[in-house]
C-alpha cells in the first residue's frame, strides 16, 4: 500500500518536503537492507525526482544538477544513477514521457500503474493489485509470460478540468 505520508493527490495541499524526506529515508533503509550503496549522486537524483509529482527526464535532472549544484555530470552518469534507482524499485519509468517518477511504495516490488494528466503532467501511481491481477490472468490464459508491466493512463486531472 502507498505510504500514508505521501499524498495520493498531488494537487491536494500537503507538506511536499515530507514526500521527499520519506522517499529518501525509505531509500536509505532499503539500500542498507539490500547491501547496495546509495551514493551521494544517486540520492540527489532521487531527491530531484521526488521534488514534484511530475515525471522528470534525465536531461531535466542534468540541467538541475548543473544549475543548483554546479555539477557538470555527463548524461551516462545520470542514466546509471536512474538505472540503479529503477533496479532497486525506488523510481518508475514512464515510457510515454521518457521520464521517471518516484515510487510511493518501494518496500514491495510491483509494476507501475499511472494516471498522467496530459495538461499539467502530474502523474499519480495507483498500485492496484486487481489491475495487475487482470493483466497476469489474461497473459496466463494466452500462455504469455509478462516480463515487465507499466500501465499509463492519460487524461485530465480534476484541477485541470476545473480550470479549463
Amino acid at each position: 500500500m502507498t505510504d500514508p505520508s505521501i499524498s495520493p493527490n498531488p494537487h491536494h495541499p500537503h507538506d511536499h518536503s515530507q514526500c521527499v524526506h520519506q522517499a529518501l529515508s525509505s531509500a536509505e533503509h532499503l539500500c542498507q537492507r539490500e547491501g547496495v550503496r546509495l551514493t551521494a549522486l544517486r540520492k540527489r537524483v532521487l531527491e530531484l525526482v521526488w521534488q514534484s509529482h511530475k515525471p522528470l527526464g534525465a536531461y531535466d535532472i542534468l540541467e538541475t544538477l548543473a544549475r543548483e549544484d554546479g555539477r557538470r555530470a555527463a548524461p551516462p552518469t545520470v542514466y546509471r544513477a536512474l538505472d540503479f534507482l529503477l533496479e532497486q524499485g525506488l523510481v518508475h519509468r514512464i515510457a510515454s514521457l521518457n521520464a521517471f517518477i518516484g515510487c510511493s511504495s518501494p518496500e514491495h516490488r510491483h509494476q507501475g500503474q499511472f494516471l498522467i494528466c496530459r495538461q499539467c503532467h502530474v502523474a499519480v501511481e495507483l498500485d492496484q493489485l486487481p489491475i495487475h491481477q487482470a493483466i497476469a490472468d489474461s497473459a496466463a490464459q494466452l500462455g504469455f509470460e509478462v516480463e515487465s508491466e507499466t500501465v499509463e493512463i492519460t487524461g485530465l486531472c480534476k484541477r485541470c478540468r476545473e480550470h479549463a
